[in-house]
């Protein structure tokens, strides 16, 4: 049993690895769909959506380090996003995807209601976060965050992309689930805390 038990988690592991590895390379290539115009990556916010997916699908440990990585790589291979605004964006990211994984993972029921409660939270999270960062990364840069501009780079400038996460990644957990790759669990801890007592 015990044997079992860890062959299921090594293979958890490798799956989840290979799945955060495929959802980072997607990370780098979204963006091109946006021609490298950071007016436009700023508004669909393209390299959100693998993030979310993968601490949706993979958990909140590998939605974070996805998230942190992915900016970070990208500017060492592209040059995008600029600096120093890619740091904010690689702790930006890494919330993104840690908060997603975790709430929906812990989940009582994960069904499209806690998806859509999980994703909220996660931007609302990752958006104070990049705030914060920004305004620690200008602050030692000699320059000023305002309210004004977080309102803008987090809000404002994001409606489309925002819009644009809250309608794909719920398509497309629903259609990873009707294709078995996802399974949405209904009060699983409980039923098994049950068996336990």
């Amino acid at each position: 049993m015990e044997k079992t038990t860890k062959a299921t988690d090594n293979k958890n592991h490798i799956q989840n690895l290979v799945l955060a590895a495929m959802l980072t390379a997607v990370g780098i290539v979204l963006p091109f769909f946006t021609g490298q115009i950071p007016q436009i990556g700023n508004m669909l916010l393209p390299m959100h959506l693998p993030v979310l997916v993968c601490g949706l699908i993979c958990g909140w440990q590998y939605g974070g380090i996805t998230g942190f990585v992915l900016p970070l790589l990208r500017y060492m291979l592209f040059g995008m996003p600029p600096m120093p605004n890619g740091i904010s964006m690689a702790f930006e990211l890494a919330a993104y995807g840690a908060i997603a994984g975790f709430l929906y993972n812990h989940s009582r029921w994960q069904c499209i209601i806690s998806l859509y409660r999980c994703l909220l939270i996660a931007m609302v999270g990752g958006r104070i976060v990049w705030g914060a960062a920004s305004m620690v990364v200008l602050g030692l840069g000699g320059g000023a965050f305002t309210w004004q501009m977080f309102l803008a780079g987090a809000f404002l400038n994001a409606i489309p992309g925002i819009i644009l996460q809250l309608v794909l990644i719920p398509a497309l957990m629903l259609a990873l689930h009707r294709t078995g790759l996802v399974r949405f669990r209904r009060e699983q801890r409980t039923l098994s805390r049950a068996a336990g007592e």
